[in-house]
């Protein structure tokens, strides 16, 4: 017998056009990779390096369970720094990736059958930690002319005695979009407690990020070091709480992780302290990839009507060439060898749309693009230059 719980967690599309792709590789077939969210960079050196002294240090043994203290405490300082704001290192819970922090926060704010808001579109995972623990996803649609913020007056009409939690995630996974600290401000005035997810702050191109701990010290941050510092396969995340969650967090930690690694949390360490000209150097180079991806994808036919600035995303529009784009992602990696994630991965209002990830080289982006125009005008009619 299967638990019901494991049959209703729907597959992540993303991973089966990965999967889909690496046997057409194994074919020999080369594969434009425009579908995969995870940097194309290896870590900053002296993330490497702190990596390698702390196993010659022998420092593999368990840390507490909240997580090393000075990395608690460089966490607590880089939110200050950035957003000006004022994080007790005991507030932190430090994990392996930023996925157990989204299940010890939903742990510590859901029983069965309460109610978290997420917006649709939004990233696949969110709705299946949410069934997982016994609650239900409450779906907020966003649109592409709102840059996919949430509107005020459809997040209110849903909200009930069973809400425990409203999701955020700036900037967005699938669009690229920022939230508006205007909205921020107008989502506190719930008075429900706000899960932001921050995994891809230091990734903004224009303007900046802004933290929800700027609007409010009650809500619960979602961060790592995956996206920013290309530590995907390191696993290293964390959890910023109010103080009075803490303790149930921890424990929950206790139970079923224990703790994060001990040798990464060394390599997060030097991470904070010393990887910032090189994750720089990443940010302007994704920025470059954005501009062009923007204006290759413009040009083929898609409207983008606010232009993504944060993570290394574009989602469009392609209800022009078709209403399923499953089916439409599909053909295009087979007709075109070019991987791109359908919409419809991501919520029932994205489906119609593509996702297109930069998180690849110039020269990649750009073989891709002309793939898909190649594709485009063989099977859609799109105009020859």
């Amino acid at each position: 017998m299967i638990a019901q719980k494991a049959k209703e967690i729907t597959p992540f599309i993303v991973m089966e056009v990965l999967e889909k792709a690496a046997e057409m590789e194994q074919r020999g077939i080369n594969v434009i990779h425009l579908e995969v969210g995870e940097p194309d960079f290896n870590v900053p050196k002296c993330v490497a390096v702190a990596e390698q002294k702390a196993f010659d240090e022998g420092r593999t043994h368990y840390t507490h369970s909240l997580g090393d203290p000075e990395l608690r405490k460089q966490i607590a300082e880089k939110y200050k720094e950035e957003y000006n704001v004022t994080v007790s290192p005991g507030q932190i819970i430090v994990t392996s990736g930023s996925s157990p922090a989204i299940l010890l926060t939903l742990g510590v704010l859901c029983d069965a059958g309460d109610e978290v808001i997420i917006s649709d579109p939004g990233y696949a995972c969110y709705e299946n930690f949410i069934r997982f623990i016994g609650a239900k996803a409450i779906k907020v649609p966003v649109f592409e002319e709102d840059g996919f913020q949430y509107r005020y007056e459809e997040i209110k009409k849903r909200i009930t005695n069973r809400t425990r939690a409203i999701m955020i995630n700036s900037p967005m996974n699938p669009t690229g979009n920022l939230l508006s600290v205007e909205l921020m401000k107008d989502l506190v005035t719930f008075d429900i407690p706000i899960i932001s997810d921050e995994i891809y702050h230091g990734l903004v191109y224009e303007d900046r990020a802004h933290s929800i701990l700027e609007v409010t010290d009650k809500a619960f941050v979602l961060n790592g070091f995956s996206k920013r510092y290309a530590m995907t396969g390191l696993r290293l995340g964390y959890v910023i709480a109010p103080q009075e969650y803490v303790r149930c967090m921890q424990k929950m930690q206790q139970n079923l992780f224990i703790c994060a690694g001990s040798t990464t949390q060394r390599a997060g360490i030097e991470a904070l302290k010393n990887a910032g000209a090189e994750v720089e150097e990443m940010r302007l180079t994704y920025d470059k990839r954005r501009r062009y991806l923007i204006e290759r994808l413009t040009g083929l036919g898609f409207d983008i009507k606010v232009k993504p600035t944060g993570a290394f995303y574009v989602m469009v529009n392609a209800k022009h060439l078709s209403n399923d784009s499953y089916k439409l992602a599909f053909n295009i990696l087979e007709k075109a060898h070019v991987g791109v994630t359908p919409g419809i991965d991501f919520g029932e209002n994205g489906e119609g749309f593509l996702r297109f990830s930069y998180a690849n080289s110039i020269e990649n982006i750009e073989e891709g693009m002309n793939r898909l125009q190649k594709y485009l005008t063989k099977y859609h009619n799109l105009p020859r230059d």
